[in-house]
């Protein structure tokens, strides 16, 4: 079974370049997860007769939202955090909005696992919205994904976590030491992950930096490969030895985010 991630930074930006279903036929994902898409489904006109599509837009328009489509319909599809979880981290709006009105994260139960699509809130530029990152975000989307686990089924979970996690994981961490997406408590909430029992797995197969899944679109980046690590695919511990193959596909062109991919 071969599940992607690719924060698409706009479906019909994509698919009016002609770039989305070609991808689609070329890797025939079982289960792909977006982010950024951007529209609600309505809106999208891409035909895939083959996919069930589930879609948790976002109330602003043209802005974040998480897909799933899947070859097999889920059991269930639930968007959004459990009220109880939302509640329990104080996960209220903020002078930029409503997280939870964002369309940033989808849940979809199969008979065996759950699959997740998550487009984690920036930190912004001035760092603004660090202490929601830090304080709500990150532990509410944890406490989620635990809560998932004691369900009785592994989980997988993958997007655009806004984050690199090392510094093997964006090109000049240097440079970037402090600023949005290498701060120290962005990078915490992903050791809390780890923390937890769960599995980055495309460091399970590679080692090292070099390796980006996010370029700037200024200077030339991508051709440079000057970019960042901050989409992942994450699995339960117990599914970790289930996972043949990790891959991240920067040749995929579209969006300035490039899909990453496992084999189940």
């Amino acid at each position: 079974m071969r599940i992607m991630s690719w924060n698409i930074n706009g479906i019909r930006a994509v698919h009016k370049k002609g770039l989305f279903v070609p991808f689609i036929k070329k890797y025939q994902p079982d289960i792909l997860c977006l982010q950024e898409t951007k529209a609600e489904q309505k809106q999208s006109e891409v035909d895939l007769p083959e996919y069930q599509e589930y879609w948790n837009s976002a109330e602003k328009k043209g802005y974040s939202g998480t897909a799933i489509f899947s070859k097999t319909k889920p059991l269930s599809v639930t968007n959004g955090f459990p009220p109880e979880i939302a509640k329990k981290f104080g996960l209220v709006a903020d002078t930029y909005g409503d997280p939870q009105t964002e369309g940033r994260v989808i849940a979809a139960e199969f008979p065996d696992f759950y699959v997740v699509s998550v487009y984690t809130p920036n930190a912004k530029d001035d760092l603004s919205r660090i202490p929601l990152r830090h304080k709500q975000w990150d532990p509410a989307f944890l406490e989620y994904m635990k809560y998932l686990e004691r369900q009785g089924k592994p989980v997988i979970f993958c997007g655009d976590l806004n984050v690199a996690h090392t510094e093997d994981d964006l090109a000049r961490p240097k440079q970037n030491e402090g600023l949005k997406g290498f701060t120290k408590e962005e990078r915490e909430g992903i050791q809390k992950i780890i923390d937890a029992g769960f599995v980055d797995t495309f460091r399970i197969f590679t080692k090292g930096s070099g390796h980006y899944t996010w370029w700037s679109h200024f200077a030339n980046a991508r051709a440079r490969n000057v970019g960042w690590r901050i989409d992942y695919i994450f699995v339960s511990e117990k599914l970790a030895k289930k996972v043949k193959k990790a891959e991240i596909l920067p040749e995929v062109l579209g969006s300035d985010h490039c899909p990453v991919s496992i084999e189940v």
